[in-house]
């Protein structure tokens, strides 16, 4: 069995739990649901579903960048909302990230998000 690396970007916010950013196995990076945080000040930003999924996908962006890889290497995406009113909004943000060969993704909403986030975005990518 390939051996776990825990991965802990020092540009990102502080993680909210006991979980870590990422982890690699293999070939494969597994990232940890990202929430709208900024990682100067580890607090919340505020705005509307476009802010906060830009804020979340720099967010997955710096953890993707830590290990050299980019959007492109995403195979599966899972987007959680708040609101599925609010996905038109969260997909034109995401379509500016993941411009060609599209990974897989499912959305769903949630009934909450920590911190009172409105999505969150965890990511499986490829090296």
């Amino acid at each position: 069995m390939p051996a776990k690396t825990i991965i802990k970007p020092a540009k990102s916010a502080p993680a909210v739990g006991p979980y870590n950013h990422a982890v690699r196995v293999g070939d494969l990076l597994f990232c940890a649901g990202q929430i709208p945080l900024d990682p100067a000040t580890g607090n919340l930003v505020s705005g509307d579903i476009k802010a906060q999924t830009t804020r979340v996908l720099e967010n997955v962006k710096t953890i993707l960048e830590d290990q050299k890889l980019g959007f492109v290497n995403v195979v599966k995406s899972t987007v959680f909302l708040t609101n599925l009113a609010d996905f038109a909004g969260m997909n034109e943000v995401y379509a500016s990230y993941f411009t060609s060969d599209f990974p897989a993704r499912s959305t769903v909403q949630v009934a909450a998000l920590p911190k009172g986030a409105n999505v969150e975005i965890e990511v499986i990518a490829h090296f």
